[in-house]
């Protein structure tokens, strides 16, 4: 009896001891395919990235996004894990192979041993490939060393450095997602055979482009800035958009998103503006209502009031919510009516078409091109451009500055690889329409979407006392900006290391 128990009980901690080893197997496999799967999918736009991608609302997640993450990442680290399993619990029928005295060795528990020391190693080996991937080690050490970058050069937007003029202009902010100068042709500074964005070259050409070079140009992306709620983040209050320790930070579980920091629609909130968010898809993906909400913005347009106001029908869902084509006809009808009122007007709007994988094909797209996001880049191009004439007939055009810029660069890091050279610095879009003020020096400028903030404000007439706002610079001054006086390499990485006051002041709002 003594000895059943013992054996037993043996048992019962090789099942415990298996059971522990299988699931550290499973998370270590699965961290390597993750992390390969992420790099592959998004490329590189940094571990910060990673962290609030998992740590905020995904509700909305885009279905294709998730099937091609089960394919690719979930599935294999099941599948090595039920192997593995199978194979230690199989229970072969093998002759004693050994007999030293009273010891006797069998190929059965031979066969475990092995399999537990080759899931020790996939363990180890998976996790330092997931964290090399993720490139973790680097993160850590950035954001662990202290910077002093804010408390140097952070300047706070007030009433006295902000000056609007007596005539306040309206403004409708065009956030392109994804759209990087990448896709003009190489003659016109992108990497492409063919330009597949002419509408949105041609604008740019006739407007006010700032650029790295004598032609059409675009913005390098810092640290921070390089996904969607981030790269807004960056446009309108001049800062990237950081995680508070190397953990995350759930912004979802916050009361608050920045609290302390004054972006463009405080700015504009304060000084009597009607503000309206408009976007395609569900605003409480990644809390960007909450972000919006808290900073001023009146009414956010999403998947639920498009619903309400008759654009889509009840249930309707393609791609992260509806198309940009009807998204530009929502934006027509709500334009007209916020026009009309006697208050000055801000209207945001967010694309969604051209976000990777590949883009979505609407019934307006056209089969020119050989790889399916350039065609749906070329469809979005031609969309922009339509809703700009319809603009420009509208009665309120005139007093209007219309500032169309790309989110971010392209996260689809699968067609980058295929289609742009590794030597190729991709920028983000920028034009400027029916500005108040004509640019100093636009050309051969190095700068950054935090300079989008102070510009912005500066194109609707505002005088922008010493031309800096948060880090960024009035880029219709002469003044350098901090890309061109420090270098662009030193701003990326002190901005991404460690900082005191931004954790108070931003993400604490504290005094």
């Amino acid at each position: 009896m003594k000895n059943n128990y013992s054996c037993k009980k043996m048992n019962i901690f090789k099942i415990i001891g298996w059971i522990f080893l299988t699931f550290l197997l499973f998370l270590c496999v699965l961290l390597f395919f993750s992390a390969t799967w992420y790099v592959t999918v998004y490329g590189n736009v940094g571990f910060e990235a990673v962290i609030y991608s998992m740590t905020n609302n995904l509700s909305s997640t885009e279905s294709g996004l998730i099937i091609s993450y089960v394919l690719k990442a979930a599935l294999p680290a099941v599948g090595i894990t039920a192997l593995l399993s199978f194979l230690f619990w199989y229970r072969p029928k093998f002759k004693r192979i050994l007999k030293i005295k009273k010891i006797k060795l069998t190929l059965w528990p031979l066969h475990r041993v092995l399999i537990v020391i080759l899931c020790l190693i996939i363990s180890v080996s998976s996790a330092w490939g997931g964290i090399s991937a993720f490139k973790i080690p680097q993160y850590v050490e950035t954001v662990t060393t202290p910077s002093s970058v804010f408390e140097e050069y952070y300047v706070e937007p007030t009433d006295e450095n902000v000056i609007f003029p007596e005539n306040k202009r309206n403004i409708i902010r065009i956030y392109l997602e994804s759209m990087e100068t990448t896709f003009f042709n190489k003659n016109k500074g992108g990497a492409l055979n063919e330009c597949a964005i002419p509408e949105l070259y041609n604008l740019a050409n006739h407007s006010v482009n700032f650029s790295q070079n004598s032609g059409i140009g675009g913005a390098l992306t810092t640290s921070g800035t390089g996904w969607t709620i981030a790269g807004i983040v960056a446009q309108t209050a001049g800062i990237p958009f950081k995680l508070e320790s190397p953990t995350g930070n759930d912004y979802s579980s916050y009361e608050k998103i920045l609290p302390g920091v004054t972006t463009l629609s405080d700015i504009l909130h304060k000084n009597g503006y009607y503000q309206a968010f408009m976007m395609g898809s569900n605003s409480a993906f990644a809390s960007r209502n909450k972000f919006l909400t808290q900073h001023g913005t009146d009414k956010i347009y999403d998947t639920s009031t498009a619903v309400k106001d008759g654009i889509i029908p009840k249930g309707y869902s393609a791609w992260w919510g509806f198309e940009d084509k009807y998204l530009f006809e929502y934006a027509k009808q709500e334009l007209l009516k916020i026009s009309s009122s006697d208050k000055p007007f801000s209207f945001s709007m967010l694309t969604a078409d051209t976000h990777h994988i590949g883009g979505y094909v609407c019934s307006e797209c056209k089969n020119k091109f050989k790889e399916q996001y350039e065609n749906v880049f070329a469809c979005s191009s031609k969309q922009v451009n339509s809703f700009i004439k319809w603009i420009k007939k509208q009665s309120f055009y005139k007093n209007t500055v219309i500032v169309i810029t790309g989110d971010h660069c392209s996260m689809d890091g699968e067609y980058i690889k295929r289609n742009v050279s590794d030597s190729y610095t991709r920028r983000v879009y920028n034009c400027i329409i029916n500005s108040a003020v004509k640019a100093k020096h636009s050309k051969n400028r190095t700068f950054t979407t935090l300079d989008i903030f102070p510009t912005t404000l500066a194109a609707m007439g505002c005088t922008i006392v010493d031309d800096r706002l948060g880090l960024g610079t009035n880029l219709f001054s002469n003044r350098k900006t901090y890309s061109e006086k420090l270098s662009f390499e030193y701003l990326d990485s002190e901005t991404a290391k460690k900082s005191s006051y931004y954790n108070s002041k931003f993400i604490n709002g504290e005094k």
